[in-house]
């Protein structure tokens, strides 16, 4: 658990400095969010007043986590009991890799909703054989000074929504096109990614 890692303060990623351009680059988020309804004025007040306070990347993590980078895209909801592949599954996983790895492969129930932090460590999620505990799943993956691969397949819809800070979100990308219907379950992937990276390639069955 993170909670067991002992480190010195010089050694935690998340607690070192952060610069001006960072807290422009969070503040640029919170206007376009407040911009599109996302957030009223005085909630865009109080985020401003804690971007332009923040001293460390672990204070600028909650200042937009729920807001999407991508804010337009919207998925297409197909009823539940139509779909083969919605399975009984947990509401809510939480994960930690830090300095280790996580490994999710071959059959296995994706959560409703699923939380991943990758401190100095990597992930790999392979959905291709997954199940899905809901038509549309929320994965967040945090990855500060780490990484995250998530694959899909062909008919899984992969919305990207996650805030790169010296670091990035991509994909999905593959050499695979992707086949989309109203029934393709939608995987929802949000977070921030600090000095790190997080991509999602697709590929066959």
């Amino acid at each position: 658990m993170a909670g067991e890692l002992q480190q010195p303060a010089g050694s935690d990623p998340a607690r070192l400095r952060i610069s001006d351009s960072e807290r422009h680059q969070v503040a640029e988020i919170l206007r376009q969010a407040a911009g599109e309804g996302r957030l009223d004025l005085d909630e865009l007040d109080q985020r401003l007043e804690a971007t332009y306070a923040a001293r460390t990347y672990a204070d600028l993590v909650p200042i937009t986590l729920d807001l999407p980078t991508h804010p337009h895209q919207r998925p297409v909801v197909a009823p539940a009991a139509a779909l083969p592949d919605v399975v009984p599954g947990a509401e809510k996983e939480s994960h930690f890799a830090v300095l280790s790895g996580l490994r999710r492969t071959g059959v296995w129930v994706v959560p409703r909703r699923m939380t991943i932090l990758a401190l100095m460590g990597g992930a790999e999620l392979d959905l291709r054989r997954a199940k899905f505990a809901a038509h549309e799943v929320v994965i967040t993956i945090n990855a500060i000074m780490g990484g995250a691969q998530v694959i899909v397949g062909p008919t899984t819809r992969v919305h990207m929504e996650g805030t790169g800070i010296m670091g990035g979100y991509s994909g999905p990308s593959g050499l695979v096109d992707a086949t989309l219907d109203d029934s393709s379950p939608v995987v929802r992937i949000k977070g921030v990614a600090i000095w790190g990276g997080v991509s999602v390639e697709r590929k066959h069955l």
